[in-house]
């Protein structure tokens, strides 16, 4: 369990407490919108506001929130930097990732860099809200067509209408998965949720997330977003072509 720095154990929105909340964008009106979008909802504290990377990564350290709302493109010091570093620490603080266009190359770097999910400014109210909630219980399902279609525009060099590399080289870190194990990291990387993994596989919603526990130890993974994004730049995923 992380411990924020006045040394109080840090759990995701725990016992009732207020979901923390970090904005980061160096443009203060899209801030007071947001602020005045997530303060309305009960449960939900804005515990601070940076607008560069640089404050972003000395805020999360001081201030220990559960989300941090990121923008890509600052001054000082960007979002996906901004990401990278607060990742390296180790912190508790789940990142997504604001972007201008659904096929963002920054939205990719920024899953690459340590974010847990991405949202479009323009997302409405209620889905920005869910998004918040969802990312902080760590329970986060991957959007099944847009993150796809992002992890198979930019893994390894693939683009639109084209495979990526074939034959790729695994990781040898997937030999310490068990074969069940090996089929709930495939499951999750095709966007299932725990509730749809458990019925496809004829076990219960707990042994499953024990499954994905152990999943994101071995492969030292921070949440179930990073793992598809392991899944398809390892090779374990082979992007294909669906008509979208």
């Amino acid at each position: 369990m992380e411990a924020d720095p006045a040394g109080r154990p840090h759990e995701v929105a725990h016992g009732g407490a207020p979901l923390r909340l970090l904005l980061v964008d160096d443009q203060p009106l899209l801030r007071m919108g947001f602020r005045l979008v997530l303060e309305s909802e009960d449960g939900i504290e804005v515990v601070g506001e940076a607008g560069n990377g640089e404050e972003a990564v000395r805020l999360t350290r001081s201030l220990a929130p559960d989300v941090v709302l990121m923008d890509v493109r600052m001054p000082v010091m960007d979002g996906i930097e901004a990401t990278r570093r607060i990742a390296a620490e180790h912190s508790a603080a789940r990142i997504i990732i604001l972007t201008t266009f659904d096929l963002d190359e920054y939205a990719f770097a920024g899953l690459q860099a340590g974010a847990s999910a991405f949202l479009l400014k323009d997302v409405v109210p209620a889905e920005l809200v869910q998004a918040v909630r969802l990312v902080a219980s760590g329970d986060a399902v991957v959007s099944p067509r847009v993150t796809q279609r992002l992890l198979e525009t930019y893994v390894r060099g693939a683009s639109p209408g084209q495979p990526a590399e074939s034959d790729p080289a695994l990781d040898p870190l997937l030999k310490d998965l068990t074969p069940r194990e090996l089929e709930v990291l495939r499951a999750i990387c095709e966007g299932l949720s725990n509730a749809e993994i458990a019925h496809r596989f004829f076990l219960s919603e707990a042994t499953v997330k024990s499954h994905v526990r152990r999943i994101l130890t071995k492969l030292h993974l921070r949440d179930r977003v990073q793992a598809v994004v392991y899944g398809y730049e390892t090779g374990l995923i082979i992007p294909s072509n669906p008509d979208f």
